[in-house]
């Protein structure tokens, strides 16, 4: 026999409230890796819409990476330093035929470290490169050595972390390599922004699915009040 119109409303109400907090739950995870950013002209940092190959800044341009664990771009944290040119390049020459860019490189916290590993030093370098040399060719004329994975990705820098790339974490065993998210530094163009939300929590998309049923489960309620 069917269940009454009012035990079926309350059954929909709790499928939604559990689907909102199973949603929270499988977007609670982050990932780890280097994320990769650029100077807007000012004191201020840019997450970067394109991967570091790509990306060819002109001399004077202020470039930076920050090693930490996000879920995505809205979240993922900057470098530690301010992009500042004339304080990273004081010593390096302007020099014909090349151009320089300054780099800040931040290997974030020990909260953000991989297991059994330090992160080194916040450094900055100013790369003296070729007029069309892009942000990766300048990072490991200062900054060996790098190491990438078969999808491009950047995974270390200065030997920095030993070992992984882009794994899971905070939200139960790790990922594959291809699971982290679209936002970190690959060679390519994989730095662009996912609009994500930012916290790791239901987008909006989910949340406005959700109203509705519930909603509609209101609705039943109050039907089945009227019949009473």
């Amino acid at each position: 026999m069917r269940p009454p119109l009012r035990t079926a409303a309350v059954l929909v109400l709790v499928g939604a409230v559990l689907a909102v907090l199973g949603v929270g739950s499988a977007q609670a995870a982050g990932y780890r890796y280097w994320s990769f950013w650029e100077s807007d002209g000012g004191k201020s940092w840019t997450y970067a819409t394109q991967g570091p190959s790509v990306v060819r800044p002109d001399d004077g341009a202020v470039q930076g990476f920050r090693f930490s664990v996000s879920a995505d771009s809205q979240d993922s944290a900057q470098p530690r330093r301010a992009p500042d040119f004339g304080a990273v390049c004081a010593d390096t020459p302007a020099k014909d035929g090349l151009k320089r860019i300054a780099l800040v490189i931040d290997p974030g916290t020990a909260a953000d470290a991989p297991d059994g590993e330090k992160p080194p030093a916040p450094r900055t370098a100013c790369a003296r490169v070729a007029p069309d040399a892009s942000t990766a060719e300048a990072l490991a004329s200062v900054a060996k050595p790098l190491r990438y994975d078969s999808a491009a990705m950047l995974c270390a820098i200065s030997g920095y972390p030993r070992s992984g790339c882009g794994e899971q974490v905070d939200g139960g065993s790790d990922g594959p390599e291809s699971s982290v998210p679209a936002t970190a530094s690959t060679a390519g163009d994989g730095g662009a922004t996912d609009g994500g939300s930012g916290g790791g929590g239901p987008s909006v998309g989910v949340l406005t699915g959700v109203g509705a049923v519930l909603v509609l489960g209101v609705a039943a309620v109050l039907q089945a009040r009227r019949r009473r």
